[in-house]
């Protein structure tokens, strides 16, 4: 079987979908790896170290799906300006394709109907289930985690003061106070890295077990008030609230962001838009010189007036939508992709070819297109298949 690993083109994209190390586990099993040159410039992971590993550099990405078997990607597909075609458009029927495709996303569905079309076998790593047989192929959660602590040292570099308490010679500073909203994996790692860094820090979650993980590290906890039966859902992930329970989460957090100087958000709802819990009203009662970081923008933003993909100032808060974090830490976040992906790979893997289980629960959960059809659940019904 060939491996193809083609260099990301979506704009700003510095990670790629495998490392030399990951290159030579996959010679090691007797595959057969492609990767287009420059491909890991970006992660600082070059050529001529793929090669030593055994890998054959391509320099025509059209020739790379065109040989490949297997194409291995960090991001969705997506139109080649310099081909001047959808990368779709160079693959070929019966090839698998495994990436982050977020199928039930309006914005991709008709890149998932050209995979389709083509006769691709796409599987989407934002699929993979948490369970424990399937953590070591999680790129979903490697990522949140990359994506938490980049999140948090942003928001320190856009601080006007020190985030550790500081004693000098003319006074003492306090510690900066940082709240987390959503404390799922990105939240715990930015709870962890902004403990690291000497601030108070806070966390509110509608899940029990989020707020038990939290004070572990050390958090002061904001309650909700929202029941635990109707806030936690499959899988143990957040449920969608009724608006009434958003508008007495609301109220819970006016009572304390004036007093907070980084507020970290990362509440998400699998498959829906992300909660609006700060509105521009309650940003104009944070202190002058405060920080929003709005990690749920792919998903529409936890903040009313987020600007997706940049950072700005409003109401004298300085408020960060950009996204895609982990490419801001390509080698670290690369290394762990890579591994996660190497991992799925040699799951699927069958006396050297990939094979489906179709009643595998890794299998099912990661599915997308296959046999000219669309089979992922979520993008089915958002599609309205």
């Amino acid at each position: 079987m060939i491996i193809g690993i083609p260099k990301e083109i979506m704009q700003g994209e510095a990670r790629v979908a495998a490392t030399p190390e990951t290159v030579e586990k996959f010679k090691k099993a007797g595959l057969t790896v492609l990767v287009e040159s420059g491909a890991g410039e970006k992660s600082h992971y070059y050529d001529t170290q793929y090669e030593e590993k055994g890998a054959e550099l391509v320099y025509d990405p059209q020739d790379l799906y065109m040989r490949a078997d297997l194409i291995l990607k960090v991001k969705e597909p997506l139109f080649n300006e310099k081909k001047y075609k959808h990368e779709v458009e160079m693959m070929h029927e019966g090839q698998h394709l495994i990436t982050f495709i977020h199928p039930a996303s309006p914005v991709n569905h008709d890149m998932v109907r050209k995979l389709a079309s083509a006769g691709v076998t796409s599987l989407t790593l934002d699929g993979i289930p948490r369970i424990s047989r399937a953590q070591n192929m999680d790129a979903l959660t490697s990522m949140s985690t990359c994506a938490g602590y980049k999140g948090i040292i942003m928001a320190a570099n856009d601080l006007t003061f020190f985030m550790p308490q500081m004693f000098t010679a003319v006074g003492m500073l306090k510690p900066a106070n940082v709240l987390v909203v959503g404390v799922g994996v990105a939240g715990l790692q930015a709870l962890a890295t902004a403990k690291r860094l000497g601030a108070v820090t806070y966390a509110m979650d509608i899940r029990p077990d989020a707020i038990e993980q939290s004070k572990s590290l050390g958090a002061k906890v904001i309650d909700t008030g929202v029941p635990a039966e109707i806030a936690v859902g499959e899988g143990g992930y957040a449920k969608k609230l009724s608006d009434e329970w958003i508008l007495k989460e609301r109220e819970e957090l006016k009572k304390v962001i004036k007093n907070m100087d980084i507020i970290f958000l990362s509440a998400l709802v699998p498959g829906k838009v992300a909660p609006i819990l700060i509105t521009e009203e309650m940003v104009k009662d944070m202190k002058n010189g405060s920080v929003i970081v709005d990690v749920s923008i792919d998903q529409g933003g936890n903040c009313e007036i987020t600007p997706p993909g940049v950072k700005e100032v409003k109401h004298n808060v300085t408020i960060n939508g950009i996204k895609n974090l982990p490419g801001l830490i390509p080698t670290s976040s690369t290394w762990m992709f890579a591994n996660n992906v190497f991992n799925l790979v040699t799951y699927l893997l069958k006396d050297g070819e990939i094979k489906l289980d179709m009643d595998d629960d890794i299998t099912k959960s990661i599915l997308v297109t296959h046999n000219n059809e669309i089979v992922h659940e979520g993008a089915r019904e958002a599609m309205g298949i």
